[in-house]
C-alpha cells in the first residue's frame, strides 16, 4: 500500500481507479494523467515502478489542487462569505441548508443542532 498525494491507494487496484481516491482528481483528470505519464490502461499499481510513482506524485503537485489544498481553499472561500454576512456565509454559520432546500419537515440533522 502506497501513499500518493496524501490519498492511500491498493496495490491491486489500477492506476486510473486510484488516483480518482485523491481529493481534487476525478476519472477524466486521471485518464489524462495516465496518458500524459504513457502508462497502461490496465496497469495496477503494484506494478509500478518508484520512478513512475514519482512521476505522478509530481505531475499532480504542479498541475492539479488536491487534498489539503484543495480543502484549505474551500474553508478559506467559506471563511469569506462568513465574514461579509452573506446569505449563504449565514446559513454556514447556522448550519442550515443553503440552496434553498425546504426545512420545516426535511434538514433534520442541521435543525437537531439549532434545537439544543
Amino acid at each position: 500500500m502506497s501513499y500518493i498525494s496524501g490519498a492511500r491507494s491498493l496495490p491491486d487496484e489500477q492506476v486510473r481507479i486510484a488516483s480518482t481516491k485523491m481529493d481534487g482528481i476525478g476519472s477524466k483528470k486521471a485518464i489524462q494523467l495516465r496518458y500524459r505519464l504513457g502508462i497502461s490502461g490496465n496497469i495496477k499499481m503494484n506494478e509500478l515502478t518508484k520512478y513512475q510513482i514519482d512521476q505522478i506524485e509530481q505531475m499532480i503537485a504542479q498541475d492539479h489542487v488536491v487534498h489539503w489544498e484543495l480543502k484549505r481553499g474551500e474553508r478559506a472561500d467559506i471563511e469569506r462569505l462568513i465574514s461579509i454576512s452573506c446569505y449563504r456565509g449565514i446559513r454556514h454559520q447556522d448550519g442550515s441548508p443553503l440552496r434553498g432546500q425546504r426545512t420545516h419537515t426535511n434538514a433534520r440533522t442541521a435543525r437537531k443542532q439549532i434545537r439544543k
